[in-house]
């Protein structure tokens, strides 16, 4: 069944209540080495502003979008409107440094310092630890005065409402969320139309009562557009399986009239295990696109078609 935009799902055991769709502000930050387009300040701020005024509740970002850009943009909107609206939840993510790739707990509450100056804020609802993968392993990030103990004295201090983990190695954030410190657990470009790899995440996070969030149902734009208009998939080049395998995908969606894109969003919208669905966005259109998208009419038979389509794990 479709989910609607105004519908409040429980973010795990925060208390807090968030949308079925999570507006992603990484493609407003300009970052045209992942999304081949770059987006100006003034276009970035009425985007932001459209999401505030729009059907869903929760936006995402983090400390390295854009080197900072995507929050600075929030918090100049934030700064106009007089704050976040009731009931609105912000998430954004404690980044490793840039250029020394350090991500010690001393980097962690330097890159919180700077979300929060940038934000305009002085606390968020929701802090996430970011890529660690990238940067650490699961003991280094563990270690005393490590990134994660860092994190747990901010939320301590109310400066972080909750923690939440984020990443691509669906492997590692299970090692995270069992430690029992974080609330939220988002992975990227693993449940989606051709990869289903993060399941085990999500069932494991469901038995502990972490809220799962499922980010990139797009794949990076292919799962929208095509592999002739995007041929990349979760921001690499994709190999001529994934451009067969989405071109299968676009044809079982069109002989049904249903837009790829609307199947690749309410794959993930509908599924009991995710609690909400991150969209990066570009434009301010794209906020009532997607929720026309999230309520698009998908018949039962093309579902049942879709799951066939996927890529084998091996794959």
């Amino acid at each position: 069944m479709a989910a609607e935009p105004s519908d409040r799902r429980p973010l795990g055991r925060t208390g807090l209540l968030v949308s079925p769709v999570c507006i992603g502000t990484s493609p407003l930050a300009s970052m045209p080495e992942h999304y081949g387009y770059e987006v100006g300040r003034e276009r970035a701020e009425a985007t932001i502003s459209a999401a505030l005024a729009g059907p869903f509740n929760f936006i995402d970002t983090s400390n390295n979008y854009g080197d900072g850009a995507a929050e600075r943009s929030i918090g100049r909107v934030l700064a106009a409107a007089g704050g976040l609206p009731p009931g609105y939840v912000l998430a954004t993510k404690a980044d490793a440094d840039a250029q020394t790739g350090d991500f010690s707990g001393e980097r962690v509450r330097r890159s919180v310092g700077e979300s929060l100056e940038r934000l305009g804020l002085d606390r968020v609802q929701l802090m996430y630890l970011h890529d660690p993968e990238l940067h650490l392993t699961f003991a280094g990030a563990m270690a005393p005065g490590g990134a994660v103990e860092a994190l747990a004295e901010l939320r301590d201090q109310g400066v972080a409402g909750h923690l939440g983990v984020a990443g691509g190695d669906a492997a590692m954030l299970g090692e995270f969320i069992a430690t029992g410190v974080f609330d939220v657990a988002l992975c990227h470009n693993k449940f989606t139309l051709i990869d289903r790899s993060a399941e085990p995440l999500m069932d494991d996070a469901v038995r502990r009562g972490v809220a799962f969030v499922n980010a990139a149902p797009y794949g990076g734009g292919i799962l929208a557009q095509g592999p002739d208009a995007q041929p990349r998939y979760a921001y690499e080049q994709a190999g001529p399986a994934v451009h067969d395998a989405v071109r299968a995908l676009q044809r079982a969606c069109a002989a049904h009239g249903v837009p790829l894109a609307a199947a690749a969003l309410q794959f993930s919208a509908r599924d009991p295990r995710v609690t909400s669905t991150v969209v990066g966005v570009s434009a301010p259109s794209r906020i009532a696109e997607t929720a026309r998208l999230l309520t698009q009419h998908v018949p039962e038979e093309l579902w049942a078609e879709l799951a066939l389509l996927a890529i084998p794990p091996a794959g």
